[in-house]
């Protein structure tokens, strides 16, 4: 998956199922255009997202690779009619770096995302002033106009994802995520405070990977597993660099991640054991 550019997810998903279709057909992209009545580079260009199937391209091609299910065949009908929508992330395009747009566009879409975080607290638990003072870490600093509006970003983000229409969440922190003080001490109070709250999220389960459970391993650097409504999509492995963004796919690597992540949860502290230890932190905190 390109990380630069960011088709819409919908049309991606849509994409990649024609294709599978029509090889388990065993259909070559010049009878699927002939079916058609286009160039082939239609089909191409349908199967690689830089084009856009109409509900009647999809409709035909769906008689030809013979899908009578009609669960199936409204489910990616629906997605036909939805590839052109604007996502609601798109009004924030301007703040949005490009690399991490497509993330974005796979987030809502998901269904569960599973989560490690090695380094600080993620986006969708951050408060504003513990984002405020992590961007201004940065060798460059933004324009205060710039960092306002990448702070709207991430709190209607927060306001989106944290609610009970919204995808499952399970995130495990490593502890020394809410050891490294970010903004100074009135900031990570106020951060971890906004933890305790924020673990009571209907859609969210909150874990702490402690100190004493020694070494494991994702100790090489934090990971999502995104994970799509059935049907729709095989579970996608997001990894962020400074500069990048990283989507693996491949089944192998999926199942590793997810291994790893269950190795992580089964000894990461309980949901209770979590909420004391946000408790003692926030009250240790000089």
């Amino acid at each position: 998956m390109p990380s630069r550019t960011s088709p819409s997810v919908r049309r991606r998903i849509l994409a990649a199922r024609l294709k599978a279709l029509r090889i388990a057909k065993n259909v070559n992209r010049k009878q699927a255009a002939d079916h058609l009545g286009v160039a082939e580079t239609t089909i191409t260009r349908i199967e690689n997202t830089t084009g856009k199937a109409t509900i009647a391209d999809v409709r035909s091609l769906l008689e030809l690779y013979g899908v009578t299910d009609e669960g199936d065949r409204e489910f990616l009908l629906q997605l036909a009619r939805d590839a052109g929508k604007r996502d609601w992330y798109q009004k924030h395009k301007p703040v949005i770096p490009p690399q991490f747009e497509t993330f974005f566009g796979l987030e809502t879409e998901s269904e569960e995302l599973r989560s490690f975080e090695l380094g600080f607290i993620p986006g969708l638990l951050q408060t504003a002033d513990y984002y405020r003072a992590y961007l201004m870490t940065a060798p460059t600093a933004f324009p205060e106009t710039s960092v306002d509006r990448m702070v709207e970003f991430r709190l209607a983000r927060q306001e989106r994802m944290l609610t009970a229409d919204g995808p499952r969440l399970w995130m495990i922190l490593d502890e020394a995520v809410l050891r490294r003080p970010v903004g100074g001490t009135a900031v990570m109070r106020d951060q971890l405070a906004q933890l305790r709250v924020r673990r009571e999220s209907p859609n969210l389960t909150l874990q702490v990977y402690p100190f004493a459970a020694g070494a494991h391993q994702a100790m090489d650097g934090s990971f999502t597993i995104i994970q799509f409504p059935e049907k729709s999509h095989t579970d996608v492995v997001y990894l962020e660099s400074q500069t990048d963004s990283r989507y693996l796919e491949a089944e192998d690597v999926v199942d590793r991640y997810n291994l790893v992540f269950n190795h992580l949860r089964a000894n990461a502290l309980s949901t209770e054991q979590t909420a004391a230890l946000l408790t003692e932190t926030e009250r240790n905190i000089q």
